[in-house]
C-alpha cells in the first residue's frame, strides 16, 4: 500500500493501548504513513492527555486497567465531541461494538486488526473531523459570531466557562458595565449549544417601555388593548428551541418579572388578552449592568427570578482590568475595520498602543472600537502616538 500523503498540519493521534506490542506495531504503521502518534499506557492517562492537547483522533483500547475504554469514550465525547475515536479491541463482539458507537465512537475495530481497513478507517474518521471543524467554521462566518479577543486570565476563564456551559441547559446570568461584551457571551454560549441550529432571539429589556414589556416578550391576541390591531407572536414563542437573551433585565417590570418566573418554572406561557397556555422550550440567558441583589434589596427585583437565572453567574471584566487586551483588541478592530472600508490594514507604533493602553476606557470596548475606526479615518498610512494624543483626548 502506497504511504499516506497528509496535509499540512500532520494529523495528531493518540493511541491507547495497555499492550506494548499493540502499541508498538500500530504506532510504527500509522508514524509511517506520515501521522504525529502520542502513545498512553491506559485509560488515565489517556484522559489526562486528551485534556491537556489537541488530537485530531483516538485510537481507544476497551478492556485496560484504571479507565476502561469504554468510561474513557464517554468522558472524551462529553469533553470534546467533535475528535473522532476508533474503539480497538481482542475482546470484541457485536455488543461491544454496538455500545460504542452509541456512546459516540466513530467506529470499533477487532483486534488483531486488518491493517488496510484500520488505515481507512483512519483517514476516513480524520476527514469526518476536518468536516465537522470546517462546517462550524463556515457557520461562524455566516452567523458573523466575533471571537471573544483576549488572553487575559479573566478572559480565559470566561471562555473555559462558555465551554463547559454552553452544552448544557443551564439558565446564565451574564454580569458587567456597559460595552464589556456580555452579549457576544451570549451569542457564544448558544453557538456552542446543542441549540445552535435553533434561533437566538434577543431583547433589550432597557430599550422596551414598560407597558409593552409584556407583549414584547409573551406576545397579544388581537383586541387586548387598543393598539392591538393583530396577534403578535411573543419573543419567547420565536425562539422556542433555541436560546432567548435577556438583556438589560435588570430593567424590567416586576410584572414581566413575575410571567418570566412562570415561565422558567413551568415551560408555559399566556399572551396578553389570552386565557390559554401555551408551552415553550427555551434556554434563557439574562445580562445586566447592575447589581440584581442590590435591586432585590430596594423592592426592584424579584428575588426568586434572580435565583432562577443565575444558574451560572459570568462577569464580564471593564476594560481598564484588562488593559494586557488592548494590543489584541487593537489589531483586531484594525482587521475588521479596514477590511470593511475596503483598504489595506493600517499599522500602528508600539507607543500609540501604550497610550491606548493607558486610556481609562469608561466606555469599555465599544468605546475602543469606535476609537480605533476614528483613527483609521483621521490618521495617515500608520497610526502614530501623536494621531493618538490628538483624536483621543487622552490627558
Amino acid at each position: 500500500m502506497p504511504k499516506h500523503k497528509s496535509t499540512e498540519p500532520t494529523a495528531n493521534i493518540l493511541l491507547i493501548d495497555d499492550e506494548i506490542a499493540i502499541r508498538k506495531t500500530l504506532g510504527e504503521i500509522l508514524s509511517f504513513e506520515g501521522y504525529k502518534i502520542q502513545e498512553a499506557v491506559d485509560g488515565e492517562e489517556g484522559l489526562r492527555m486528551f485534556s491537556e492537547q489537541k488530537f485530531d483522533l483516538v485510537l481507544c483500547d476497551i478492556k485496560m486497567p484504571k479507565i476502561d475504554g469504554i468510561e474513557f469514550l464517554e468522558r472524551a465525547v462529553a469533553a470534546h465531541p467533535d475528535v473522532p475515536i476508533v474503539m480497538i479491541s481482542g475482546h470484541g463482539n457485536i455488543e461491544t461494538a454496538v455500545e460504542a458507537v452509541k456512546k459516540g465512537a466513530y467506529d470499533f475495530i477487532s483486534k488483531p486488526p486488518d491493517l488496510n481497513r484500520l488505515l481507512i478507517t483512519v483517514r476516513n474518521a480524520l476527514d469526518k473531523g476536518s468536516l465537522v471543524v470546517e462546517t462550524k467554521v463556515l457557520r461562524r462566518k455566516v452567523s458573523k459570531v466575533q471571537e471573544i479577543v483576549g488572553e487575559s486570565e479573566p478572559i480565559q476563564k470566561i471562555k473555559n466557562t462558555i465551554d463547559k456551559v454552553a452544552p448544557t441547559e443551564a439558565r446564565i446570568l451574564v454580569t458587567g458595565e456597559n460595552g464589556v461584551g456580555k452579549e457576544l457571551v451570549a451569542r457564544w454560549v448558544h453557538e456552542k449549544s446543542n441549540r445552535c441550529n435553533s434561533p437566538l432571539v434577543e431583547v433589550n429589556c432597557a430599550a422596551i417601555p414598560t407597558e409593552l414589556i409584556e407583549s414584547e416578550l409573551f406576545g397579544h391576541e388581537k383586541g387586548s388593548f387598543t393598539s392591538a390591531i393583530k396577534q403578535r407572536i411573543g419573543k419567547f414563542e420565536q425562539a422556542n428551541g433555541g436560546t432567548l437573551f435577556l438583556d438589560e433585565i435588570g430593567d424590567m417590570s416586576l410584572s414581566a418579572q413575575a410571567k418570566v418566573l412562570r415561565a422558567l418554572q413551568e415551560g408555559k406561557i399566556t399572551r396578553v388578552g389570552a386565557d390559554k397556555d401555551i408551552s415553550v422550550d427555551v434556554r434563557v440567558i439574562a445580562a445586566t449592568n447592575k447589581d440584581l441583589l442590590q435591586e432585590v434589596e430596594e423592592k426592584n427585583f424579584r428575588l426568586d427570578l434572580y435565583h432562577r437565572l443565575s444558574v451560572i453567574l459570568i462577569h464580564v471584566p471593564s476594560l481598564n482590568e484588562r488593559r494586557d487586551d488592548v494590543p489584541l483588541l487593537v489589531d483586531q478592530f484594525l482587521s475588521d475595520i479596514c477590511n470593511d472600508y475596503g483598504t489595506a490594514k493600517k499599522d500602528i507604533e508600539k507607543e500609540a498602543i501604550n497610550r491606548l493602553k493607558e486610556y481609562n476606557w469608561t466606555g469599555n470596548i465599544r468605546e475602543l472600537r469606535n476609537v480605533v475606526e476614528r483613527l483609521v479615518i483621521l490618521s495617515g498610512k500608520k497610526i502614530t502616538a501623536d494621531d493618538v494624543s490628538s483624536y483621543v483626548n487622552i490627558a
